[in-house]
């Protein structure tokens, strides 16, 4: 890579004119295209500590080896300019808008002797009217059909007409009457000709004069008594307002206008745009494009409508209003092109409200539908979920293959219902059935990391004894009736937790609540046979000493209970955290606590989308375009998603707070009850104990209890009070 030290300008070179300029690579080739309306101070922004760029720009700067600039008079020629050398060029770091998807066209071949109607995809062709784009395709073919009975224009191919002209029949569609059949001589060539113009005057709007025209034409037939043309018209008039019937009216009749909005994120933009002509949508396109310049919406904007309308000419192709999610900075010059382009006045426009502004919305929608299905299908690609697998653990340098990934997020806001999500990918498809959630209370909820320690520590503590549960009835037998004060050495051995305090009063917990009808359930598995039997007989023969009660009648209880379902499955390859370098720090010493060394961490900042490595002081800049840091990326962004869903439920169930929530012995079904039977709080409140009890479930014990506990000055005493915009308990 090229040090931009060795082909940085001058300063004093640099003009302060605006202009265009152009980064090249070693072997001469442009790279990158920009303009500026002061090149040196552009300029001067790569050069002056390329450390500090962000990674794209970095890369692009490095992979240059040389810089040049030309100066152009105003920033109207700078936009000219730069769109043309990006269509020469194409640089590979300039945004690139290309289509999703090849959209079909409505298209009239106006410059051929007889014009022809049909779809058309692709590059668009000199002497062609286009109208369009249209999706699906069946919808626009099913729209020529219905139009060719009332405009019977030639549709089919060159061979077939020439066909035609050979042999003097016409096709099919001649004999039932939606061809002209200009191929045979029924019709003049200037007479089909002026046939398709007014086919393509309809396509463009003038849906309302041809529907008026055959109106009068039917009602001439009627009075003529020609019923039979009269309903050949009245069927052609409800063909055509099917056709204007299919796209929405959205807005008045007299606006024509593209409708642009955006949906990013730090990797790819989704551009939708819909097409109103006559007030109506008369059709949709999108893009897809990865981002490898971090530009604002407003900059794709301006980038987008120099690709967009930078091939059009006339009014057909650039309507009169252009609007846009937000004005682009150089808003003027832009209007000023697209006026030139189209030949009359152009309006750049960005609604606020009403009708148009909510037009804008549902275009958004729109785009961030396609986002999410872009991404969708990119990570439901085996080869693309293969490859970023691979990238990450190449470029991590793990020396084991990524089978399972796991990763943390923390939510909260300032400090109240503090919450952490874990979502799992395996195979780089997300398990949700393994997704899990925390609430953080105490201590941990203090700040990001502590609790990012909290939420580490329980999830891999749950799995040490996930594990020992496992393996407690094997242990026991092999130990051949430990007592009971070995039994806690037997578990923290067998799980890895040396937490003796806890295990030996679990054991004690067993013990007692070991119910004495085990003895007589024991009858049912030793007459079925099996493993049962066999560890019933090895461990809890008659003949055992009294100092081995606790402990034979803890591996009879273990025995005869099915094994519990864990939860947390095996344990991943990668842990990901939300975060720098003190959340990844937290984790890691999270995991070295509990003595598990076969895990790794990583952590991915959001802003600059760095992956950082324990103890190491710089991060891992992952390619922009790499599979691995899409990968890491949809990770985040779901665990992200599933602690705020959660957070949002626990702050909502703080906030709502209800007089019967402290009282004691009231269930939810009572509670609800209650406020059927009283309907509101106040009358609650002012119920009698005789009353209380006509509440179905409520005797005269509750009853009191509850008069009790809503007495005036009783909640006050009995309850702290809550602040009601956050949830939080206010102490007194």
């Amino acid at each position: 890579m090229a040090d931009p030290a060795s082909y940085r300008p001058r300063t004093g070179e640099i003009p302060t004119n605006p202009g265009v300029y152009r980064f090249r690579d070693e072997h001469g080739r442009v790279i990158y295209v920009g303009k500026a309306k002061n090149l040196r101070s552009r300029l001067n922004n790569y050069f002056a500590s390329p450390k500090n760029l962000l990674p794209k720009t970095y890369a692009m700067v490095h992979t240059a080896a040389s810089v040049e600039w030309t100066i152009v008079g105003s920033e109207l020629e700078a936009i000219q300019l730069e769109y043309t050398w990006i269509k020469e060029f194409t640089p590979r770091f300039n945004i690139m808008f290309r289509d999703d998807k090849s959209y079909p066209y409505l298209a009239v071949t106006m410059g051929e002797k007889f014009p022809r109607v049909q779809v058309m995809r692709g590059e668009r062709r000199k002497g062609v009217k286009y109208f369009g784009p249209y999706y699906p395709a069946k919808a626009i073919r099913e729209t020529v059909d219905t139009l060719l009975r009332v405009f019977p224009v030639r549709s089919c191919s060159t061979g077939v007409f020439n066909r035609a002209q050979r042999t003097g029949r016409p096709c099919l569609l001649g004999y039932i009457d939606k061809c002209s059949a200009p191929c045979v001589g029924r019709i003049s060539p200037e007479d089909h000709k002026a046939l398709a113009a007014e086919f393509c005057a309809f396509m463009g709007g003038e849906a309302d004069r041809f529907i008026r025209a055959l109106e009068k034409k039917m009602a001439a037939a009627v009075a003529e008594l020609d019923y039979e043309s009269a309903a050949r018209y009245r069927d052609d008039i409800a063909a055509l307002r099917r056709v204007f019937e299919r796209n929405a009216v959205v807005l008045s009749e007299d606006t024509d206008a593209d409708v642009f909005a955006l949906a990013q994120d730090e990797l790819e933009a989704a551009v939708q745009v819909f097409h109103v002509r006559g007030g109506r949508i008369r059709g949709q396109r999108g893009w897809v494009v990865e981002k490898v310049e971090d530009q604002s919406t407003a900059d794709l904007a301006e980038h987008l409508l120099q690709q967009v309308y930078g091939d059009a000419d006339g009014p057909d192709r650039i309507p009169r209003q252009v609007m846009l999610p937000q004005e682009p900075e150089n808003a003027a010059e832009l209007q000023a092109w697209l006026s030139a382009l189209r030949g009359s006045k152009v309006q750049i426009h960005v609604p606020k409200r009403g009708d148009k502004a909510a037009l804008v919305s549902t275009v958004r929608e729109n785009a961030e539908q396609a986002l999410a299905l872009h991404k969708s299908r990119r990570a439901g690609d085996i080869t693309t979920r293969s490859a970023g697998l691979q990238q990450l653990q190449e470029a991590l340098d793990l020396p084991v293959a990524l089978l399972r990934i796991e990763c943390y997020d923390i939510s909260h806001v300032q400090g109240t219902n503090v919450v952490a999500s874990m979502v799992v990918v395996e195979d780089g498809l997300p398990k949700k059935s393994d997704y899990r959630r925390f609430a953080i209370t105490g201590d941990a909820a203090r700040d990001d990391t502590s609790a990012m320690y909290d939420v580490i520590s329980r999830r891999f503590r749950n799995y040490l004894l996930d594990q020992g549960r496992l393996a407690a009835p094997e242990a026991a037998a092999a130990t051949d009736a430990p007592d009971a004060s070995e039994a806690p050495a037997a578990v923290a051995s067998a799980t890895g937790v040396t937490e003796a305090k806890e295990a030996t009063e679990a054991t004690a917990r067993g013990a007692a609540d070991a119910p004495a009808a085990a003895t007589e359930q024991a009858a049912q598995p030793l007459a079925q046979g099996g493993d049962t039997a066999v560890v019933l007989e090895q461990t809890a023969p008659e003949e055992t000493a009294p100092e081995n009660t606790v402990a034979e009648e803890t591996v009879l209880e273990a025995t005869l209970t099915p094994a519990p379902k864990t939860k947390f499955a095996y344990p991943p390859n990668l842990v990901v955290v939300d975060g720098g370098p003190p959340q990844v720090a937290a984790a890691s010493r999270a995991l070295a606590d509990l003595g598990i060394t076969d895990v790794f961490v990583v952590g991915l900042a959001k802003r600059l989308e760095e992956v950082w490595l324990p103890d190491d002081d710089f991060p891992v800049i992952l390619p922009r375009s790499s599979e691995g840091l899409f990968l890491l990326q949809r990770i985040r962004d779901e665990a992200h998603r599933f602690a705020i869903a959660y957070h949002r439920q626990k702050r909502g169930k703080a906030m709502t707070v209800s007089v019967l929530d402290g009282v004691q012995g009231l269930g939810p079904a009572k509670r609800k009850a209650l406020m059927k039977h009283f309907g509101s709080a106040k009358k609650l409140k002012a119920a009698s104990v005789e009353e209380l009890q006509q509440v179905p479930g409520i005797g005269p014990a509750m009853a009191a209890s509850l008069k009790r506990q809503l007495a005036p000055g009783a909640a006050d005493e009995a309850a702290p009070a809550v602040n009601m915009a956050t949830g939080e308990i206010i102490e007194s």
